[in-house]
């Protein structure tokens, strides 16, 4: 018998030989050639495996993938649940910026800097998140920040706790209708408990309680050793900008309450101009650069030749043409500088451009001129000075020029030369300068006081105090909790949890300075129970004290948005039942991807 038997030649040097048959005149293999044949299966599994764990884990991407679009065999309650899980865990990152005590996060951008905070929207703002209901908490800090300017950390701890004491109600089968009908009752009966039974008037003109109330504010900041200071601030600066027309109060610090940060020098030295501040130098080196009680012309054109568009074509004829189209130029300009000099200021600033043709002819007036400043900054200007913005130089009038300012006056701090135009008589715009050791200090300074500007702008806006301390949320607990036993039926255990959410406020302040929580909270509710509304934690010390006596008070306008921000959010997030991504192509199927 023969066995015609076909070898592979692995050999570089013989591959192009292709392969050898190997006659064998015998009825069996020999050794070698069973040698062969085993080494080749062998090397053939090696080589094989990891496509076959590939095919295996490809087809168990199949099988999910299937499921998904089938979906497993859930109840709706157990969907809201995975919602609702991701929220507190984004709570539990900055519990611990909350209070006196509260700890800092250092945070690192895309860019590679540095954030180091304990502002909630700051915080969330930086970090990314994945699920889609932890991405709502950046929104519900954010809507507050914009609204109140304050209470951030509190609304996004208070939101995610909420959303825990709805978890039991779920698990045991009742429907999220019923717990979002108990809190949209619950937050009713807050919001009048705040009105009605907790806050307290303020009397405006009383500056000592202001600053009683704007440093109980900025006492849990990183600004908190220079209470006093940052409290003047903000006083002032909000009261600069307070506008009142035919009965209407307006306070626009965003627009007209500009922080200017220059690193250097120390904390104490930041102080409220009774003026403006740019980060500008005039444009030529020999023009004044100090004016006492000086004429202010402000402008929003250009001081050069108009220059042509991308299609613009000239044609010259002759040798002369050229020249004619130069000295077209200069008496353009020159008219335009005319005209400004009419009406005889002692300082232009425009937000366009100025020609060095422009500025010679401005020096030989005796006027100094700044260029290209931001719009929000010439409209400050305007406000503080008295001026009018003019778009054109031959519109000039005499009632344009502003002399509401005091002194002009360029200075410099490190390598940067800064305009002031201060002394104004009755400016309703402000600048407030800001003076710190780093970069850093100086962002995380800015953040503080700008909720320090929010709370003085609420409280003149709206004047009513809460206690602060925890002793709020303990007040209206407790009254929710007496109120939840007139309410019939299955809601009032909803209800009821509600008021319990309200504890983690108090149990947070006492958890961050160190204290026994199950202590202090019992001993705050018996407090509560028996001698008044006013007690609450104190933050630096674990202690419970009378914050009527301690004088911590927060705005009423700032706790009715808090409560009104984390309830809301609790209900929007209750009523969703699944969570869809979008269509994916993904191995050859479409099908919807759950979280």
């Amino acid at each position: 018998m023969l066995f015609i038997i076909t070898q592979n030649i692995e050999s570089p040097q013989q591959s192009s030989q292709g392969s050898q048959n190997i006659i064998i005149e015998t009825g069996r293999y020999p050794d070698q050639v069973n040698n062969s044949k085993r080494k080749r299966q062998k090397q053939y599994r090696e080589r094989n495996r990891e496509k076959l764990k590939h095919r295996e884990a490809e087809r168990r991407k199949r099988i999910q993938s299937s499921q998904s679009i089938i979906g497993p065999s859930t109840s709706s309650n157990s969907n809201i649940m995975e919602v609702n899980n991701e929220k507190p865990a984004v709570a539990d990152v900055i519990r611990t910026c909350l209070g006196p005590q509260a700890m800092l996060k250092m945070l690192m951008d895309p860019t590679g800097g540095i954030v180091m905070t304990n502002d909630g929207n700051a915080i969330l703002r930086e970090i990314t998140v994945q699920h889609p209901a932890g991405k709502s908490m950046i929104e519900i800090a954010r809507t507050q920040d914009e609204e109140v300017g304050d209470g951030t950390t509190s609304v996004i701890v208070l939101a995610g706790e909420i959303l825990a004491t709805a978890e039991p109600f779920l698990e045991q089968g009742m429907h999220p209708t019923v717990i979002i009908r108990a809190y949209r009752q619950a937050l009713e009966d807050m919001i009048e408990i705040l009105q009605d039974k907790v806050s307290i008037d303020l009397d405006c003109n009383d500056r000592n309680k202001l600053v009683d109330v704007v440093k109980s504010c900025v006492g849990t900041k990183f600004i908190g050793r220079w209470s006093d200071l940052a409290c003047q601030i903000a006083l002032d600066a909000v009261h600069t900008v307070l506008l009142e027309e035919n009965g209407r109060r307006e306070i626009d610090i965003k627009r007209y309450a500009k922080v200017e940060k220059i690193p250097g020098g120390s904390i104490e030295e930041s102080h409220v101009l009774k003026g403006i501040m740019l980060n500008k130098d005039v444009t030529h080196p020999k023009m004044q650069r100090c004016i006492k009680n000086p004429r202010i012309l402000l402008l929003d054109c250009n001081l050069e030749y108009k220059k042509g568009e991308s299609q613009t074509n000239l044609e010259i004829m002759k040798d002369t043409d050229f020249t004619r189209v130069l000295e077209l130029e200069e008496e353009h300009i020159k008219k335009v500088c005319q005209d400004i000099v009419a009406v005889k200021p002692d300082v232009v600033i425009t937000e366009k451009g100025i020609a060095d043709l422009a500025s010679h002819f401005l020096l030989k007036a005796g006027i100094s001129a700044i260029r290209r400043v931001r719009k929000s900054d010439n409209n400050r200007i305007a406000r503080a000075c008295g001026a009018t913005i003019v778009n054109r130089t031959e519109e000039l009038r005499e009632e344009d020029v502003g002399t509401g300012a005091g002194l002009f006056e360029i200075k410099k701090y490190g390598d940067d030369y800064f305009c002031f135009i201060t002394e104004c008589t009755n400016p309703k715009a402000c600048t407030i300068v800001l003076r710190g050791a780093s970069k850093d200090v100086l962002n995380e300074t800015e953040r503080n006081l700008q909720d320090a500007l929010h709370v003085a702008r609420n409280l003149l806006m709206e004047p009513k105090l809460v206690p602060g301390g925890g002793a709020t949320e303990m007040a209206v607990s407790k009254l929710l909790t007496e109120k939840a036993a007139a309410i019939a039926g299955v809601e009032q255990w909803p209800y009821k949890a509600v008021s319990q959410a309200l504890d983690i406020i108090p149990k947070t302040l006492a958890q961050n300075c160190g204290a026994n929580i199950i202590r202090i909270l019992t001993a705050l509710r018996a407090k509560h129970a028996t001698e008044g509304n006013t007690w609450g934690i104190d933050g630096e010390t674990g202690e419970i004290v009378d914050m009527k006596i301690r004088g911590i008070w927060d705005p009423l306008s700032v706790k009715m948005q808090t409560y009104k921000t984390a309830i809301e959010t609790a209900i929007l997030l209750l009523r969703i039942d699944d969570i869809v991504s979008g269509i994916v192509y993904r191995l050859g199927i479409f099908h919807l991807s759950h979280f």
